[in-house]
């Protein structure tokens, strides 16, 4: 990384930290459903701003809707977007991991039935439209590892998305002509020694975004494996950080705030 570009990164982060401690998040559990399955996810603002304002749906990683899911949330709540944290597994049935077998086994049941992917995702992002305090028309998908595989299955979908953020996502098995449906810009923050989702995985996405002329951009992180955003090690601790100053800049080159 060059001189220049690490002081972005670093000016960035300052901006993000100086902004959350200005902000004052409340948060609420939102009781939803898809089908018979009863969801429950969490939302996060800022209640001090008036009207209608971008979103993120954040999509969970294979932990589900755990602490750190919940501390995600509020986090980009604190920039001033409305942040919902959709419900993959059945939240709302009393479905969180506690290992990673049970973890493994979770998503497999969304890896095996895509259709039942999109459409949980589907149901997370319309409860979210449908909050008054929203702006329907700049919302933001954010997946991290198997909320990357969400995130790209629902772009594929043609879902109204105004920007897809994938943070260490897994990306495989995806129907490339679906590219062509994604309707806003794309923005992929990866670990290079990421060996749960290697780095064919990404170039293949890539390929698809480009063949169907999605804008999009890439940052890819040295020494960070999967999962870099609960780091392990100095070089992910740097991913990690780099990858929230990522997120902040692409959300507000796309929503202004």
């Amino acid at each position: 990384m060059t001189i220049v570009r690490t002081i972005a990164a670093l000016t960035a982060a300052l901006a993000f930290s100086a902004a959350a401690a200005r902000a004052e998040v409340k948060t609420q559990w939102i009781e939803y459903s898809q089908g018979d399955a009863r969801l429950k996810g969490y939302l996060a603002y800022d209640d001090s701003i008036r009207g209608k304002r971008p979103a993120v749906l954040l999509v969970h990683r294979r932990n589900g809707m755990d602490a750190v899911t919940l501390k995600n949330t509020e986090m980009y709540a604190r920039l001033g977007y409305v942040v919902f944290a959709a419900d993959m597994f059945g939240y709302g049935e009393g479905v969180l991991p506690k290992d990673i077998p049970e973890m493994q086994a979770q998503t497999a049941i969304y890896n095996k039935d895509r259709a039942l992917m999109r459409a949980r995702a589907q149901a997370g992002l319309d409860t979210l439209a449908a909050n008054p305090m929203v702006d329907a028309s700049k919302i933001a998908l954010l997946g991290y590892c198997f909320g990357g595989t969400v995130g790209v299955e629902t772009a594929y979908a043609g879902a109204a998305l105004a920007a897809l953020i994938t943070i260490h996502g897994s990306f495989r098995d995806h129907a490339s002509a679906g590219a062509k449906n994604v309707k806003g810009r794309v923005l992929i923050l990866h670990g290079a020694e990421d060996t749960v989702a290697p780095l064919a995985e990404v170039n293949k996405l890539i390929e698809d975004l480009r063949a169907a002329k999605v804008e999009f951009q890439y940052e890819l992180y040295s020494g960070a494996q999967h999962g870099f955003s609960t780091p392990r090690n100095q070089a992910e601790e740097r991913a990690n950080e780099q990858s929230i100053a990522a997120t902040a800049r692409f959300l507000k080159e796309n929503f202004g705030i």
